[in-house]
């Protein structure tokens, strides 16, 4: 029998069993005791009273209907909110948090409603027994303070669904604490040491420290808070490692707690005592937080000179007038009418932006049609159209469902840390923008521009982009964009110089600002001096002129002005890019990214699909050489469904070759697709992050039994990246079993500078011109022509028309650059000869940094 009167705080009024929840077993297994469970946070009961399950079954359901409070990054934990407001975690395993989600698969989403019995995780037991101490699954009452929870029986075998325990409210709320609220607030802030953030122990651990005393404590992530007594609301901060958090206590004990807490979290910086607040502040709800829109910077005044710096996303030279693009505003309505009509006006403008898209799919071409195409799925996706369509049935208008579903997946792709997968986040909220504009009824006017105008925003969406003039954008500068953003590559594609990453300056600038853009040195100016101003409008007439005049003569083969034949290609991502890349004169292409098939996907793609995709780019470059790299994944290039462990410095773990090496059925499928494709001769496989002898030879193998059994006896030829050190400085031997080299000078700059290539703080140092960068480029170049071998460059270097004469001079005979900058390399190449590239080359090594390199480079060609 259930004790509906027992009450953990020794108060509150008896409860009838009218009131209690039965709470369902979530999973079958071994019931025991929560005192049981190997770890002392669950056993200790700091989180909260419950029980376990030792598991035999492999799906998590709910225990009762309620809504998805939290969702764990890592999918290992849940919390579910029944009606009456009890909250129940489920934690599945022990350490489970360090998976960072392998083997986990969670069917429900933050705000969603279950029903008793609904699946909410399923997980691979197999694997992930292996891997952690233990799969018992602690099942915790987290808000005792309001709830009181009886389990009817431990040490037992139960069915998912069996009933097990009992949860009945307390009656009357405890009382604060007595003078909680007295004195000043202490301030302290600390960083996350664990490298795991916050989750279910050390939410634990803080919440017990809150309690301890009287104190009212408040932690901050940026504009979110939560109590720190609350273990959920603690875990719905989403604090990672290293995550900068403020903590507020406020009471008699505040001082003491707020220490406690800050070791519990990593350790203190120096604390701040302030003036207390009139009235407590109210703290972070358990529903996922949705994004608040910052209060917009005061603007400079007319005239005020300054200067911005950020991260080139687009080099050039502009000089224009500033014109401010900022976010749109929508005014939404929460409550939805009827539910029939908010669903039909919702699917609605879902098939108007699918047309939309799929128009403008089939005028677009090259990198701007796949961002599209990316934009479109988004459009076409059922979970966020189902998670829509959930939020009207609870009476939301259609506008807010929309707007909800796509924030909390921006929120979530925002949380994982992974730079490449926040700039992703741009592409959702440009479909929430689209559909939400189809469903409100405003106009997609473009913003009308002066001539010569240098936008300035915080961001831009693809389709705030493609609705630009682009006959009158000089330039564009961003506060928070990174150089992989698609706003950045579209940018790339069009030759318009664009900054990234420039801070919060950007939104100060004012209408009608006279700007001279520096892409190339990252620099904006505004409101320099007229003398200086004139001059660079005068540069920048002539370099149009010039590159016109380039584009003209694009078509023909390169070759230096002394007769040396240097082959200026183009990088590619898929079949959409070689028409662009053909119309830019390209030669070829000397390095098709084939990740982009790879990527935004839950299984790989079959050998015929990829075929497909190989021979359609043989067949649009019409005999031209094609150099296909094998899948480089790993590190912040993310296939789940190759089941990567989860690595403490994943750019040094299963990245390239060794993640192929690892799972062979992807590398020999991959090979037996490219090995197809036809004619022969044509397509060469080029191999990424290439580290030691082994490494080649184990491909070669690969390649040599696909090859049999394909029936296949002409040749192909197989190249190596150079893009560890380690690669470089054995040149001379891997050039013996190599026919080519092709140098990646992003990874060898971030390899040989040991700085992340990911890590906007450090963007500006990771320098390709670097010597040391330079000296291994020669290295490879070296050990290459002991063999007869050609070595060509495919990294970001290659695109810089100012780093042709020094490659060259180095001993590289092949570019392959983004499309774009083709016709200006192409022209530099020709106004060369090899004596003067070496003796640039030379001059280069021995100076002290790439940005010495750069003032070098650009004294003597002063018009690139």
């Amino acid at each position: 029998m259930v004790d509906h009167t027992k009450n953990a705080s020794g108060g509150g009024k008896p409860l009838d069993a009218k009131d209690s929840l039965c709470l369902r077993a979530p999973i079958g297994g071994w019931l025991c005791s929560i005192a049981d469970v190997p770890d002392p946070v669950f056993s200790g009961r700091i989180l909260g009273d419950g029980f376990a399950v030792d598991p035999t079954d492999a799906t998590l359901r709910a225990p009762f209907s309620g809504i998805v409070t939290s969702l764990h990054r890592a999918h290992h934990a849940v919390t579910l909110r029944a009606e009456d407001g009890a909250e129940v975690l489920m934690h599945i395993g022990l350490d489970t948090v360090a998976l960072k989600g392998d083997g986990f698969t969670p069917h429900v989403a933050e705000g969603d409603r279950v029903k008793a019995g609904d699946p909410l995780i399923s997980f691979d037991m197999d694997v992930i027994s292996q891997l952690v101490r233990s799969l018992v699954v602690p099942v915790v009452l987290t808000n005792g303070e309001r709830f009181t929870l009886a389990v009817s029986g431990v040490d037992r075998e139960i069915a998912a669904g069996d009933e097990v325990a009992t949860i009945v409210p307390q009656g009357e709320a405890t009382p604060s604490k007595a003078n909680a609220s007295e004195g000043d607030a202490v301030i302290v802030k600390v960083r996350v040491a664990d490298p795991h953030g916050i989750h279910a122990r050390p939410a634990g651990l803080i919440a017990e420290a809150a309690k301890s005393g009287a104190a009212e404590v408040i932690i901050r992530l940026g504009d979110r808070k939560a109590s720190a007594a609350s273990p959920v609301g603690l875990m719905l901060l989403g604090a990672q490692h290293n995550d900068e958090l403020t903590i507020e206590a406020k009471g008699a004990d505040g001082a003491e707690i707020a220490s406690r807490i800050a070791t519990l979290l990593g350790g203190p910086e120096v604390p701040e005592v302030s003036a207390a607040a009139s009235a407590p502040e109210a703290v972070a709800s358990s529903e996922p937080a949705m994004p608040e829109v910052a209060e917009a910077p005061e603007l400079w005044g007319p005239g005020v000179a300054k200067t911005i710096d950020g991260t080139t996303a687009s080099p050039g030279l502009a000089a224009g007038v500033s014109v401010r693009i900022t976010s749109e505003d929508f005014e939404i309505s929460e409550a939805g009418a009827d539910v029939e009509q908010e669903i039909k006006e919702l699917r609605a403008a879902l098939k108007t932006a699918a047309t939309d898209l799929g128009a403008k799919i089939a005028e677009s071409k090259g990198q701007q049609a796949e961002i599209l195409t990316a934009h479109l799925s988004f459009v076409e996706d059922p979970d966020l159209r189902d998670a829509a369509w959930t939020m009207i049935r609870d009476g939301k208008s259609a506008a807010y469902a929309w707007k909800t579903a796509i924030d909390r997946q921006v929120a979530a792709l925002r949380k994982l840390g992974n730079p490449v997968l926040a700039e992703r986040a741009a592409d959702l909220e440009d479909v929430r923008r689209r559909v939400l504009a189809i469903l409100l009824g405003v106009s997609g006017s473009a913003t009308v521009l002066p001539d010569e105008a240098v936008i300035f925003a915080a961001d831009l969406l693809p389709s705030q982009f493609a609705d630009l003039d682009l006959s009158k954008v000089a330039g564009i500068v961003l506060a928070y964009a990174g150089p992989t953003a698609h706003v950045s590559i579209l940018a790339a594609s069009k030759g318009i110089p664009a900054v990234v990453a420039a801070g919060v300056g950007v939104l100060c600038v004012p209408d009608g600002q006279p700007v001279v853009l520096d892409a190339d040195r990252a620099s904006v100016r505004i409101n320099p001096p007229e003398g200086d101003l004139a001059d660079i409008r005068a540069a920048v007439v002539r370099r149009r002129e010039r590159l016109a005049a380039n584009r003209a003569a694009t078509q023909d083969d390169c070759y230096m002005a002394d007769g040396k034949r240097i082959e200026v290609v183009a990088n590619l991502g898929g079949p959409a890019d070689v028409a662009v890349a053909l119309e830019s004169g390209a030669e070829g292409c000397g390095l098709m990214r084939s990740e982009f098939l790879f990527l935004n996907r839950t299984s790989a793609p079959s050998e015929d699909e990829q075929y497909a995709q190989y021979q359609a780019i043989a067949d649009g470059l019409k005999g031209r050489p094609l150099i296909i790299r094998t899948l480089d994944a790993g590190a912040d290039k993310d296939v789940p469904y190759a089941n990567l462990p989860k690595e403490e410095n994943p750019a040094l773990g299963l990245r390239g070759v060794r993640m192929s090496l690892w799972q062979p059925e992807l590398l020999r499928t991959q090979i037996r697709a490219i090995l197809r494709v036809k004619p022969y001769g044509q397509t060469k496989i080029l191999l990424p992050m290439i580290a030691t002898l082994a490494d080649l030879r184990d491909v070669r193998k690969v390649i040599d039994a696909e090859m049999k059994a394909l029936g296949r006896t002409a040749p192909i030829e197989v190249g190596i990246m150079v893009e560890v050190p380690s690669a470089a400085l054995i040149s001379k031997t891997l050039a013996a079993e190599a026919d080519f080299l092709s140098v990646g000078t992003n990874d060898l700059a971030q390899y040989t500078l040991a700085i992340d290539r990911v890590n906007a703080r450090l963007a500006k140092q990771l320098d390709p011109f670097h010597p040391a960068v330079l000296r291994l480029i020669q290295l490879a170049a070296e050990g290459a022509r002991t063999h007869g071998r050609w070595v060509g460059v495919c990294g970001s270097l290659a695109s810089f028309p100012l780093a042709a004469p020094v490659l060259i001079g180095l001993g590289v005979t092949e570019l392959s650059a983004t499309a774009g900058s083709i016709a200006e390399i192409k022209a530099m190449v020709r106004t060369l000869d090899m004596t003067k590239c070496k003796a640039v080359a030379e001059a280069a090594l021995a100076l002290e940094s790439g940005e010495a390199v750069r003032r070098m480079l650009a004294q003597s060609w002063p018009e690139a």
